[in-house]
């Protein structure tokens, strides 16, 4: 993979992870401004500032860590 385009994707990546964020939070506090008993069950939903479709883009040698063996008893 070109490095320049590796570059693109992380950064974007980032833009969508500082996005979710910010949603997350401004929704946590609409939630607890709406209905304070029931905020604390509040689970984020994230919609599209999901960054989890761009988890392992970058797979190359470059990016290569050794295998992990699971130990055997």
């Amino acid at each position: 993979m070109d490095q320049d385009k590796k570059r693109e994707l992380r950064q974007l990546k980032r833009e969508i992870k500082r996005a979710g964020g910010k949603h997350r939070r401004s929704q946590l506090k609409r939630g607890l401004a709406d209905h304070p008993e029931e905020a604390h069950e509040d689970e984020p939903d994230l919609g599209r500032h999901r960054s989890a479709a761009l988890n392992g883009i970058d797979r190359d040698s470059t990016r290569e860590r050794g295998q992990v063996k699971p130990e055997e008893s």
